[in-house]
């Protein structure tokens, strides 16, 4: 039966962080082939949705496995746990799976300790994962709304039947969606790490328990990792450590997508830092990086439709020249005169005229991840600086790409990368370290 489990003050096991009531409950189950999570906090609109998908592709795509649905929460004050617990299969969704099943979907709610985001749920999901000696483990959002049964078959079975130990999500998303994926966190991936991983911060992934072990190694549960940084975290990890990477086609990630010229501002400092953080803990890997190179593709491509973002442009550029403007002091330790000098000039363009150029932009996002590992400035600093330069970037690619359709979109970020990877000695210069004996890609298994 479904079980919502609470933590107990001071009742946590010495060799485990989770609480005795969840070590008991995992006792009773035992192993389990493949652990689902889903981290929450107040998502009760739309977790019932994620948790009727994922059970139903549990069911129809294995139905002879054993597998667990861990929520983790973040103390949701709307009843999200609850909304787990009761939530069955709709007589539609029982069509869709096998007739037999030789083992039920456990299903167990619990909340999770440590600094309140989504990487200390998942803290949380991999150590279920290891107690239950999964062999596969997959991460959902708990706000989506697109998610459907076949999703658990592409991120699993790449895990199960071909060994692959990692498989982020490729989706079709609107054009002013994924800002920061598009302008920095992609580009940033395959240029440095030499992997053309799409959605590196996609949010929906498939693991193999053996990763997941080794994530709960790693010393980061008191960092921004541990708040918004988890997704490009867990993305670089499994790269230069050498796991074997894949990604797989979900079609529309629909959501609760947010304006990029909202206040994003804690989101854009903990993931764009956790980036430049990881930069510094895998220094020997990257900077040995010369090319980068396409990974595996699971599932059939195929055109899907797309919500509608609203972007004010207008606010972003007036925030970036207000950033110019005020913010030339902290600019002077950070950026090139040169660099500088074309940050000028982009403020003074119309609105309609306003462009930032591609050099430019990769050049400033390199001299920001030098300044971050040289410690300039004050980190949380450093990162809010960049924050309106990120804003006129944006503003910059939607009125550049306000009348393109998807393909000539992704051909645009495409041309993007090429510069990151182009411009790479730029970054080598500015960060302090000589380049190695070239290789075509990481490869440190």
């Amino acid at each position: 039966m479904p079980q919502r489990l609470r933590a107990s003050p001071g009742k946590e096991t010495v060799e485990n962080f989770l609480p005795s009531h969840l070590i008991e409950r995992l006792a009773q189950i035992g192993e389990a082939d493949i652990v689902v999570g889903i981290p929450s906090y107040n998502n009760a609109r739309t977790i019932g949705h994620v948790v009727r998908a994922c059970s139903a592709g549990l069911a129809k795509y294995f139905p002879h496995r054993r597998s667990v649905l861990i929520n983790s929460d973040g103390g949701s004050k709307d009843g999200t746990p609850e909304v787990v617990l009761r939530t069955e299969l709709e007589a539609e969704s029982l069509l869709l799976v096998a007739p037999q099943r030789l083992h039920p979907i456990q299903r167990i709610s619990t909340a999770y300790h440590g600094v309140p985001g989504k990487g200390s749920a998942f803290r949380t999901i991999f150590a279920v994962a290891r107690q239950l000696n999964a062999k596969a483990c997959i991460v959902v959002d708990a706000d989506l709304r697109s998610i459907a049964p076949h999703w658990m078959d592409l991120l699993a079975s790449p895990i199960l039947d071909r060994e692959f130990d990692f498989i982020a999500p490729y989706y079709l998303r609107h054009k002013y969606d994924g800002t920061i994926t598009n302008g920095i966190i992609y580009p940033m991936t395959r240029a440095l790490f030499g992997k053309r991983v799409r959605q590196p911060i996609g949010g929906d992934f498939g693991f193999s328990g053996r990763l997941a072990a080794r994530y709960l190694e790693k010393n980061v549960w008191e960092t921004d990792v541990a708040r918004f940084g988890i997704d490009i975290w867990m993305t670089l990890t499994a790269i230069a450590e050498g796991f074997r990477i894949g990604q797989s086609y979900l079609g529309a990630k629909l959501h609760d997508a947010k304006d990029p010229g909202a206040d994003l501002t804690s989101m854009f400092r903990q993931v764009v830092g956790s980036m430049f953080g990881l930069l510094e803990t895998y220094e020997e890997i990257w900077k040995n990086v010369h090319s980068s190179e396409p990974v595996p593709m699971f599932g059939l491509p195929f055109d899907v439709g797309v919500e509608p973002i609203h972007v004010n442009v207008e606010r972003m550029i007036k925030a970036y020249c207000q950033g110019v403007r005020d913010l030339q002091e902290i600019y002077a330790q950070v950026l090139e005169q040169e660099t500088r000098e074309g940050l000028l000039a982009c403020s003074r363009l119309s609105p309609t005229e306003f462009r930032m150029p591609d050099e430019l932009w990769v050049h400033v996002v390199y001299e920001f991840a030098a300044a971050y590992h040289r410690r300039k400035l004050d980190r949380q600093h450093l990162m809010e600086s960049l924050v309106p330069l990120y804003l006129g970037r944006t503003a910059s690619f939607v009125l550049e790409v306000q009348e393109a359709d998807a393909a000539q979109v992704e051909e645009r970020i495409e041309q993007l990368c090429a510069v990151f990877e182009a411009e790479k000695p730029y970054l080598r210069k500015h960060w302090g370290v000589e380049a190695g004996k070239e290789s075509s890609h990481a490869n440190p298994a």
